[in-house]
């Protein structure tokens, strides 16, 4: 989640122009980055659960996967979609 936040960060402010500066500088896939923003898909309080979880959690990489694919389906509460 403070992966997502930071590299959103460096977006907005215009260090890096796209997903894939963000690929090549960090040595990782395209697809990896983009999992790692679909984290801002989330609800905040859900943002803010993964940010201070404490080390006997029992969070998966595919469970958060998951949520993210419901949350960009489901779209916001506010009924505008997820993009």
């Amino acid at each position: 989640m403070a992966l997502a936040i930071h590299f959103d960060g460096l977006i907005r402010s215009g260090t890096v122009r796209d997903y894939s500066d963000l690929a090549r500088l960090g040595g990782i896939s395209c697809a990896r980055v983009t999992q790692i923003m679909n984290l801002l898909n989330l609800p905040p309080w859900r943002q803010e659960e993964l940010l201070f979880l404490s080390g006997d959690s029992a969070v998966t990489e595919w469970g958060i996967r998951a949520e993210c694919e419901k949350v960009m389906w489901e779209g916001r509460q506010d009924g505008t979609k997820c993009a």
